[in-house]
Order: C-alpha cells, then sequence, then structure tokens
C-alpha cells in the first residue's frame, strides 16, 4: 500500500536490534484515516463473505482491529497478555514468546467471545517473528472456528515469521513489507499486482 509505504519513509525509524519505530501514526498515536484506508484494503485483499469477528492481540493491534470490524461490520475481539478478574468461564491460552518483551506471554481470551460457528480474520499492526500471530492462529484452532487469512499493517520481511505463517498456507497480506531497515532508510518488497 503506496500511503502507508510513504508515511513509514517520511516518519518511520530504526532503532538498535532493528526495532522499525511507526509509533507517531501506528501503535501510540493513530492516524485514524490511515487506519480507515487500511481497513478499506484488507477488505478489497479477503473474501470477508460470512465473516464474523475481527481477532487481534492486545495493545498496539487494538487500534486497527476496531476499525477494520467498523468497517466490515463485525465485532473486533482480542486476546489478553494477563488475566484479570473480569474474565469469567472457560478460556483459551496459548503461549507465545514476545519479541517486543523479550519474554513468554500467555495469550488469553474467554471461550464465550469465539467459536465452531465463528469466520475469523487475524488482524495486527506488526509482523516480525509471527509468534503473536502463531498465538492468535492457536486460539482461532481450538475455538474449532474458520480462518479467513490475516492481515498486517507492516511486515518485517528480513526476519521469518511471514514466511513461516505463509508456508503454513496460511493466508498472510502485509500492505507493507519491510526487506531492509536501517540509517540509510527503508525498502520496500515489491507487492504482487492485487497489492497494488
Amino acid at each position: 500500500m503506496k500511503a502507508l509505504e510513504e508515511r513509514i519513509r517520511l516518519e518511520g525509524k530504526v532503532l538498535p536490534g532493528n526495532i522499525v519505530k511507526v509509533d507517531g501514526f501506528l501503535n501510540h498515536r493513530v492516524d485514524v484515516r490511515l487506519m480507515r484506508e487500511m481497513a478499506k484494503e484488507f477488505g478489497r485483499l479477503f473474501d470477508l463473505e460470512g465473516l464474523t469477528a475481527v481477532l487481534t492481540i492486545e495493545a498496539s493491534g487494538i487500534a486497527l482491529a476496531a476499525i477494520c470490524a467498523d468497517e466490515f461490520g463485525v465485532p473486533m475481539v482480542f486476546a489478553k497478555k494477563a488475566k484479570s478478574d473480569n474474565i469469567e468461564g472457560g478460556l483459551y491460552q496459548s503461549r507465545i514468546f514476545s519479541y517486543t518483551y523479550k519474554k513468554e506471554v500467555t495469550l488469553i481470551m474467554s471461550r464465550q467471545w469465539l467459536g465452531p460457528n465463528d469466520k475469523v480474520l487475524i488482524v495486527d499492526d506488526f509482523l516480525a517473528n509471527g509468534e503473536a500471530l502463531r498465538g492468535l492462529v492457536d486460539i482461532v484452532t481450538q475455538a474449532g472456528a474458520e480462518l479467513i487469512g490475516i492481515g498486517v499493517a507492516v511486515e518485517k520481511g528480513f526476519q521469518p515469521g511471514g514466511k513461516r505463517l505463509r508456508e503454513e498456507g496460511i493466508d498472510l497480506k502485509s500492505l507493507a513489507i519491510i526487506d531492509k531497515a536501517d540509517e540509510s532508510g527503508f525498502v520496500f518488497r515489491k507487492q504482487e499486482e492485487d497489492y497494488e
């Protein structure tokens, strides 16, 4: 998605450890108009027939997932990284290693929000090693729900997450794939025609 790539070029930063910082418009301060355009692009890229829910993980994926859910007319649900007292009933759980926090966490979600009659689109802001998305796919599988696909705003193509998920046969669409990020700037992967 050209508008997203241009925004990354203009405002994105590369921090030590190849951390791509885009918090000025994507995952701390949010450009809602840009998010709406991303939601429309996901709507174009995926067959959303029968979609019942958009799923993400707390916290930085929530803004994009909520706008997507609004655009598609379905609820948004998110997996939590810590159990809270307000979650009742049975839980889906999936253990992942958080690249951001450098530790293992357990994703949890109440069983009441996802089940075998659901068709789910997973949406997240970032894809690096793919652990968070792997955990969400695991939750969809535990629920017996159908996974339509995964929509990601920014993928770090030089890390293995996207490749692994695609090799598992998951329909993964990333709106911007960064193949190189350093002090000289960003190099984006040329998207297939249907991404233009």
